[in-house]
């Protein structure tokens, strides 16, 4: 079927939380608008003046409705605005919504190939057939195998059929996303074939039937780059990580975004933009496997990554028997370094200006500060002036942990801390070029610890410091999506690289020493522990991403620490359960038909088997697994 001079309605949905048109959306609509006739628009919930100026640019038809329905209703009221008479005078009427970006391919050559074929109705990707319904709401039983709905063409053939208008008539008012899915996604495609209505898609997964069920989400790279798929999900960089482990190794969301950034002209800046002003950093980091373990024998571009850039190195000293010890991991500093170094003594001050006079950098200054705020003040207040002069700025300080015993614990998190941030030259360079490589990348921290009495930090990132760490937020104006069921990207060890624009807003707050606790402090919940979980955010807020870094020396110490940790977890989870495996750790514990009884003595003696005693007594966040 030819469609003549573009003859097709455009039904486009779109939701966004405050209303705002990101720039992904304005590519998407002006490219598919080529092959339109007309275009509505149908927000929603509410929309920004700014918002609807873009899009009236785009087409003088939009409508603005409660946020009720989600898109079914969405479609629904857009075709009654249209009226049905007008309706039927297109030759398609697509349906399609905001949850895709798009497109890497002209939508052109997709619809060209698409009138080639004597169809009914049409999409671009389909969900492959289920033998259960795991949203409880497919009236089947089971989850048929259809077309997605975020792209649904529909011919004048059936446009004008009294069972398409019968269908949208009865439709049911839908009040969740699994009602969505199986009140019409799910049944559509059934609905109109079992009505002798002729189907196909775009991207022709049939080949995957048994490989996987949702080629769109699971196989992104696949369809875009082998089989011309135009779009992909915007889920794809914040769908749950369970769900992608359950199914792989998680790897699918970099593979696509590597391939996109790589090899096609799809600015990527479009996914960032819209990703981090609505999403969860956590969900994001998952999703895009956003770990930087970098080499420590060797340089790419040697010095080239920082030769054009202002570098500066921002440590604070405060105890003088770790001054030499700092001077060590200083030196993995370029020739060309800044060095900055706070401290709250006279006398201190010149025993770090004798020890770092042998550093080869382009000068080293010590700065005297307040002895309140610690090394947070110190970057804050004692720094503030110049922090936003340079293009990257490597953040650290002495850490002398002496409330535990022994104190090599204390120590070992402080190496941690040092070798992932400072670990030689060729580890520092790389951090400059990953920078480099990266725009959006805008602070990199060590992974929290997991060794010793810091094992329970696992899972108790925030321990009690949200709600003064959203207090924070709300002081600094920030609009970011803070969960407390979420571990912040953050630098628990106050130890960091970034750019000094990406923490613009915390930088330029002007915070005195007063707003910070007198010494000795030993409290958690204190303004320091929000702030040293509100850097990722800030970053976040101006438009940056967080993430984690590693030595590659050091990445193999956590991977053996990590793979313990589980494996014990997982011996233990599969003894209570009787001995079966095949249950899995992947699924949320708390929902499995586990027997309780017993459970608690049985974990404390698995626990006293297999974890140090240390672990032991500051594990009791571990109940909430059975509980």
């Amino acid at each position: 079927m030819l469609v003549h001079d573009n003859n097709r309605l455009g039904v486009f949905f779109f939701y966004d939380e405050d209303g705002i048109v990101d720039e992904y959306v304005i590519k998407l609509l002006s490219d598919i608008k080529k092959s339109l006739k007309d275009l509505l628009v149908v927000c929603n919930g509410k929309l920004t003046v700014e918002g609807r100026a873009k899009l009236l640019l785009l087409t003088d038809k939009v409508l603005v409705r409660d946020n009720k329905g989600f898109d079914v209703w969405a479609y629904k009221e857009g075709m009654e605005y249209i009226g049905d008479e007008v309706l039927q005078n297109y030759s398609e009427l697509v349906l399609f919504n905001s949850t895709i970006f798009g497109p890497i391919y002209p939508f052109k050559e997709m619809f060209d190939e698409m009138d080639k074929r004597d169809l009914d109705f049409w999409g671009i990707t389909k969900y492959h057939k289920m033998s259960h319904d795991p949203f409880g709401t497919i009236k089947y039983g089971y989850t048929p195998e259809h077309i997605q709905s975020h792209f649904i063409v529909v011919r004048n053939t059936m446009l004008k059929s009294y069972e398409f208008k019968r269908y949208w008539n009865e439709m049911k008012m839908i009040n969740s996303y699994e009602e969505a899915i199986g009140f019409h996604e799910a049944i559509f495609t059934k609905t109109f074939s079992d009505k002798g209505f002729k189907w196909d898609v775009y991207v022709n997964t049939n080949d995957l039937e048994k490989h996987v069920f949702h080629p769109m989400l699971m196989s992104p790279l696949e369809l875009v780059k082998n089989r011309k798929c135009p779009i992909f999900k915007r889920r794809s960089f914040f769908h749950q990580i369970a769900d992608f482990i359950n199914n792989t190794t998680g790897e699918q969301t970099l593979e696509l975004y590597e391939f996109i950034k790589n090899k096609t002209d799809y600015d990527v800046n479009l996914i960032w933009d819209n990703i981090l002003r609505t999403n969860n950093q956590t969900d994001i980091k998952n999703a895009m496997n956003l770990n930087y373990i970098l080499s420590t024998s060797s340089s790419k571009n040697e010095n080239q990554g920082s030769s054009k850039k202002k570098i500066a190195l921002v440590m604070h000293i405060y105890f003088e028997d770790l001054i030499d010890y700092c001077l060590h991991y200083a030196q993995a500093m370029p020739p060309e370094t800044d060095v900055y170094i706070t401290t709250n003594t006279e006398a201190k001050k010149r025993l770090i200006e004798t020890a770092f006079e042998q550093m080869n950098v382009a000068k080293v200054e010590v700065i005297l500060i307040g002895n309140r705020g610690r090394d947070i003040s110190a970057l804050l207040v004692g720094c503030k002036d110049f922090l936003l002069d340079y293009d990257y700025v490597c953040f650290a300080h002495d850490k002398k942990t002496k409330q535990l015993e022994p104190y090599i614990k204390g120590e070992s998190f402080a190496y941690k801390c040092f070798e992932n941030v400072l670990k030689n030259s060729h580890f520092v360079n790389n951090i400059i070029n990953t920078f480099e490589e990266n725009p959006r990348l805008g602070i990199m921290s060590p992974p929290p610890p997991n060794h010793a009495d810091f094992y329970p930090t696992i899972g108790c990132e925030w321990s009690n410091n949200f709600n003064t760490t959203v207090q924070l937020a709300d002081k600094l104006k920030l609009k970011v999506n803070m969960d407390p069921n979420k571990e912040p990207i953050a630098p628990l060890g106050t130890m960091f690289w970034f750019r000094p624009k990406a923490l613009a807003t915390l930088i330029n707050y002007e915070w005195k020493y007063e707003d910070f606790p007198k010494e000795p402090n030993n409290n958690d919940g204190t303004i320091l522990h929000a702030i040293e979980r509100i850097y990722p955010f800030v970053a976040q807020h101006e438009g940056y991403y967080p993430a984690w870094l590693m030595a590659d020396s050091y990445a193999r110490i956590e991977v053996t620490n990590l793979y313990y940790m589980l494996r014990t977890i997982n011996i233990e989870y599969f003894r209570m359960r009787g001995g079966n495996a095949h249950y899995g750790v992947l699924s949320d514990l708390r929902k499995r038909p586990i027997v309780k009884k017993s459970i608690k003595n049985k974990l404390k003696m698995a626990m006293k088997k297999y974890l140090p005693s240390s672990v032991i007594n500051r594990l009791k966040r571990i109940k909430s697994l059975v509980s």
